[in-house]
């Protein structure tokens, strides 16, 4: 038998995976709150799947929600000033 392999060279390089860049790194560091904030919505969430949510599961929810959208204010408010550059 003989092995099938393609006889043409491949159309992009393969380029070694060195990781994330510094840039990335740093977009990263700044959006970590709001990813912190969504998993604990997410976590409240997946706990409500379930069963019916009682009180408490509610407030969770409710409190989980409302830090996603503070996360998400300052990091837009943290971008917006970046960008014109007052901050």
């Amino acid at each position: 038998m003989k092995p099938i392999v393609a006889r043409q060279n491949l159309v992009t390089a393969a380029v070694p995976d060195a990781g994330p860049t510094a840039a990335e790194l740093d977009a990263i560091d700044r959006e970590m709150p709001l990813i912190l904030a969504e998993v604990d919505l997410l976590d409240a969430q997946i706990t409500t799947l379930d069963r019916v949510p009682n009180e408490l599961d509610t407030r969770r929810l409710r409190r989980a929600r409302n830090r996603v959208m503070a996360a998400r204010r300052d990091l837009t408010n943290r971008t917006t000033g970046t960008i014109d550059g007052a901050a």
